[in-house]
């Protein structure tokens, strides 16, 4: 866990620097006892965010990465033949 102290500028802004690296937004909470708590979130496009909302689909790409990562993978050859050139 990260502790440091860092202080406002004059005008209340709070710098972070490389903690937010990565991050598009915070949702803010201030809580019964006044501590400030900044949830960090990231954007996804609109056309994959259908992923994130199929849990089942996610899984199978989650699995699929850690597969992949210890190297259980196999080679299922060309899928050139699935191509449709009429898309366009």
């Amino acid at each position: 866990m990260l502790s440091k102290m860092i202080k406002p500028d004059a005008r209340g802004r709070v710098l972070l620097g490389r903690l937010t690296e990565g991050v598009s937004s915070f949702s803010v909470t201030v809580d019964a006892d006044n501590r400030i708590i900044l949830e960090p979130y990231t954007e996804i496009p609109v056309r994959e965010k259908w992923l994130f909302d199929n849990k089942n689909a996610l899984k199978k790409v989650k699995n699929g990465i850690k597969d992949s990562a210890l190297g259980r993978v196999s080679e299922r050859g060309s899928f050139i033949k699935y191509i449709d050139d009429d898309t366009e």
